[in-house]
């Protein structure tokens, strides 16, 4: 019973409804368009006249640009306008219809296809139905997922614009027997891309000649212009190669004693060739152009190389070997005089400066007969032969001793004197013993002559190496950022990207 009664409220509200005259209409009219209708036939009154395409697109997306591989994914939607005279109707003779939809292999449409394309398929457009007005307006808008080709110029990378043409045409008809109307491209759908943005879109209609033909052959390049966003590569890429390659720079801040300074070259070389890997996985393998961030890193590494040959050579100089040669006359007076001078340095104790024998003066009068007298007057009360001169017998032994100096500064005659004394006299045995103990005091004098000698040799050639720091240190400096300024900046579109992507919100 309930199945009857819904039956029976569906026949009634039915009965309601006014009866369409759309169904009967356009199936009378398809009837008619197809009885006679061929799709290979080209749909012209004379087939002598050439079939106009308005032909555009409607660019949706820019979904991948695939810089190694150079490909283009967009997702467009083609636009196709012709009139068709085997398919008009008279709107009053039809009442109701104004518009059919035919499925695009059963009437005639133009075989159009992008000439660069890079899809397996060749053609990747979704074949739509075909919009056919009275007037015999066709309209044909098949969407797809195109892949192009696309030369892709890494030369500014990360700062580049990429051009990348669309080329459409008839894949079978020359310009006689179909001709291209180019119409602007529609980009008011786009969706923006994370990685490019849409510089434009521009169209040129082209007519190609063969040697083999008479006949035009037209096509429709769309060139699809976009700038690559740099925040991601300036975040990722180029603040830490910048922070890397002034870290190369702290190689001569440490001081050479520490035993790192060739470690932290070595490490901040191994940290760009990490980097430079990470480059070259992205950029397609090409010997064109040398992509502007490549060249960056290799500037840098190549100033990080001889940052560590320059320390190897500050190394060397500040762990010169005293015993061996000698610094050569033109090193002394370029580093230690002219570069010295250049960077304002001063040796260690330069200002304060003393001589070894800075009491030579007083104390040379000391002739062996005084000498003798207070060793006798010293050794008749016991006490020290030193001490009765008022001297230190501690600091009798060092080189700024007024005794050590005197006694080496006195005429070698004396020397003489004092070992030619008889023995029998009361003081021979004392002179023979003064005599013994000058001996030693002269070996004590030149072992420390020797050691003052090879410290001042020493000191001058860590001066040296302090020298060549200060000097790298600068000259690196700046060489540095010169190279990171000029590379850097000699991108077209640098100041551009770098205030859109670094100083601007969306």
């Amino acid at each position: 019973m309930e199945r009857l009664g819904f039956l029976l409220f569906l026949a009634a509200f039915a009965c309601t409804i006014g009866v369409s005259q759309q169904g009967p209409n356009q199936r009378r009219l398809l009837n008619e368009l197809m009885r006679d209708y061929n799709y290979l036939e080209r749909p012209v009154v004379n087939d002598s006249d050439s079939l106009t395409i308005e032909f555009s697109l409607s660019l949706m997306q820019i979904m991948d640009v695939d810089e190694k591989n150079q490909v283009l994914t967009t997702n467009i939607w083609l636009q196709m306008h012709w009139v068709d005279p085997f398919l008009k109707w008279d709107e009053a003779g039809y009442p109701g219809v104004n518009n059919l939809r035919f499925p695009d292999h059963l009437i005639w449409k133009p075989d159009i296809l992008l000439y660069n394309s890079a899809d397996e398929r060749f053609d990747a457009t979704y074949h739509t139905n075909i919009l056919v007005k009275s007037s015999g307006s066709c309209s044909y808008l098949p969407p797809g997922i195109f892949k192009s080709t696309c030369s892709i110029d890494v030369r500014w990378f990360p700062f580049d614009i990429q051009r990348c043409d669309l080329k459409f045409g008839s894949w079978t008809y020359d310009g006689w027997s179909l001709d291209l109307k180019m119409q602007e491209a529609d980009v008011t759908d786009y969706t923006a891309n994370g990685e490019w943005d849409l510089v434009e879109v521009s169209g040129k209609k082209n007519e190609r000649f063969y040697e083999c033909c008479p006949e035009p052959y037209p096509d429709v390049t769309f060139t699809v212009v976009m700038r690559r966003r740099t925040l991601f590569y300036g975040l990722n890429l180029l603040i830490p190669c910048v922070l890397i390659s002034t870290l190369a720079l702290l190689v001569f801040l440490l001081p050479a004693d520490s035993g790192e300074k060739i470690s932290l070259g070595i490490t901040v070389l191994l940290s760009l060739t990490v980097f430079m890997l990470l480059v070259a996985e992205i950029m397609p393998a090409t010997s064109d152009s040398v992509p502007l961030i490549a060249q960056y890193f290799a500037t840098t590494m190549v100033i990080v190389g001889l940052s560590v040959i320059a320390t190897v050579l500050v190394l060397q100089y500040h762990h010169h070997d005293p015993n061996g040669s000698k610094m050569p006359k033109w090193t002394r007076v370029i580093l230690l005089n002219w570069c010295a001078w250049f960077l304002r340095m001063k040796r260690p104790g330069e200002d304060q400066v003393r001589s070894a024998c800075h009491h030579r003066g007083p104390r040379s009068s000391l002739t062996s007969v005084e000498l003798t007298a207070s060793v006798s007057a010293s050794h008749s009360t016991n006490g020290n032969m030193l001490a009765a001169r008022g001297l230190d017998p501690l600091h009798a032994t060092s080189p700024d001793s007024g005794v050590l100096c005197g006694r080496l500064g006195a005429r070698a005659g004396e020397d003489e004197m004092l070992l030619s004394a008889p023995h029998g006299s009361p003081v021979g045995h004392v002179e023979l013993e003064l005599a013994r103990i000058l001996e030693e005091v002269r070996y004590i004098s030149k072992r420390f002559h020797h050691q003052d000698r090879d410290e001042a040799v020493c000191n001058e050639w860590k001066f040296a190496a302090a020298v060549i720091d200060r000097l790298c240190l600068m000259a690196f400096s700046v060489f540095t950022i010169l190279c990171t300024i000029g590379i850097l900046m000699s991108a077209p579109n640098f100041v551009e990207a770098i205030s859109k992507d670094f100083f601007t919100r969306d």
